[in-house]
């Protein structure tokens, strides 16, 4: 497996990767019913608005895992509102569903709300995601995709960087600790994890 900056022509991965890992780390399948939606929200967009800032872990089956990322939340989220989001609430009408699950609602109710940032985006202004297939899970891969975009964001002269983690995934938690993470916040069933440079 290599590490490499990613291309638009990543896009279809990403959009898998999201989905199939898309469920607190795992298979969004059963919850979510449009396989595109979580990554229209999570994925695409940073790769579409910034290719620079996003990076792909490729094995000899290709894309297995990604971290996209923003140096610029605010500006990001001011890009999504007028650029990005009209075009997807487009495609997906705000309606009920009684057979959408939680989480179905939850990422349809949020493509349609403003997207904001809270007040300590001051001091960790960029953010990142990241998700990898099973196959590219514990190997180490998951440390150089955050290496890649450390050393980017140093560069840059970055103040900081958060990222959020749902509580239940234990194991992504840990995984942040380990990388120098701290939790700065934390709401109802999710951690808000920072780093400062």
């Amino acid at each position: 497996m290599i590490i490499r900056p990613a291309h638009p022509s990543d896009l279809p991965y990403l959009y898998d990767i999201c989905h199939l890992t898309g469920d607190a780390g795992n298979d969004a399948t059963p919850l979510v019913s449009d396989r595109f939606l979580l990554g229209h929200y999570y994925a695409a967009p940073y790769l579409i608005r910034d290719p620079s800032w996003c990076w792909v872990a490729v094995d000899d089956q290709g894309p297995a895992g990604y971290l996209v990322a923003t140096p610029d939340s605010r500006g990001f989220a001011a890009w999504m509102e007028t650029d990005w989001l009209p075009a997807l609430r487009a495609l997906s009408p705000r309606r009920e569903n009684p057979v959408w699950s939680p989480l179905e609602t939850w990422i349809r109710q949020k493509i349609h709300n403003p997207k904001t940032f809270p007040d300590f985006v001051d001091q960790y202004p960029a953010h990142f995601h990241i998700d990898l297939l099973p196959r590219a899970q514990r190997q180490g891969w998951g440390s150089l995709l955050i290496g890649a975009f450390l050393h980017r964001s140093r560069e840059a002269r970055l103040a900081g960087v958060h990222l959020w983690a749902d509580q239940v995934n234990t194991k992504a938690c840990a995984f942040y600790t380990k990388q120098g993470f701290a939790v700065i916040r934390q709401t109802p069933g999710v951690f808000a994890f920072g780093r400062r440079f």
